[in-house]
C-alpha cells in the first residue's frame, strides 16, 4: 500500500474589487447572466459566463423544467452553446455565480459532477488548463484547472 496526498490550489478573494480586472469584469458578467435564469421550481438562479481564448464572452443560465431533470446547468449551457457555435476555440475561464431567489449567495456555488465533467472534456479537448472562478458577496475561488475541482477525471476515452 502507498499513502499518497492530493493538493489543490486555488486563490481566495473577499471581493470582486481584489481581483484583476479581466476575472472581475468575468465573475460580473456571471452574477449578470443569472437575470436570464428559469427556475420557478427551485429559485436559485444561476449564472455562467465563458471567456473563449479567442476573446469572446458566452454567458448561460439555469433553465429549469417540470419534467425533472430535464433542465439543464448555466455552466452547460454556456460551454454547449460555446461548442456548438465556436468549434476548436480553447476555453480560458468560466465564472459561475449562483442567486437564491434572486440574491447573490455569499458563499460560491459550486458546479454539479456532471458539469465538472463536461469541463474536463472541454480542458483536455483544449490541451491546457481552464480557469474556473466561483463566485459568491463575501468569499470568490478562482481555480487554475478543472482537476482541482475534479481530481479524478474521467479520461479515458480519446477526445479528437
Amino acid at each position: 500500500m502507498i499513502n499518497k496526498e492530493f493538493l489543490i490550489k486555488y486563490e481566495e478573494f473577499s471581493s470582486l474589487q481584489e481581483m484583476n480586472e479581466k476575472d472581475r469584469a468575468l465573475a460580473q458578467a456571471a452574477i449578470d447572466a443569472a437575470k436570464g435564469s428559469y427556475s420557478p421550481y427551485s429559485h436559485f438562479q444561476v449564472g455562467a459566463a465563458l471567456l473563449l481564448e479567442n476573446g469572446v464572452l458566452v454567458k448561460g443560465a439555469n433553465q429549469e423544467n417540470a419534467a425533472y431533470p430535464a433542465g439543464l446547468c448555466a455552466e452547460r449551457t454556456a460551454m454547449f452553446w460555446a461548442g456548438a457555435n465556436y468549434p476548436g476555440v480553447p476555453f480560458d475561464t468560466l465564472a459561475v455565480a449562483g442567486h437564491d431567489h434572486g440574491v447573490l449567495c455569499e458563499s460560491p456555488s459550486s458546479p454539479c459532477g456532471g458539469c465538472r465533467q463536461v469541463m474536463a472534456e472541454y480542458q483536455k479537448k483544449a490541451g491546457r488548463p481552464l480557469n474556473v472562478i466561483l463566485v459568491g458577496s463575501r468569499r470568490i475561488l478562482k481555480f487554475r484547472q478543472v482537476d482541482d475541482l475534479l481530481p479524478f477525471i474521467f479520461a479515458s476515452l480519446k477526445v479528437e
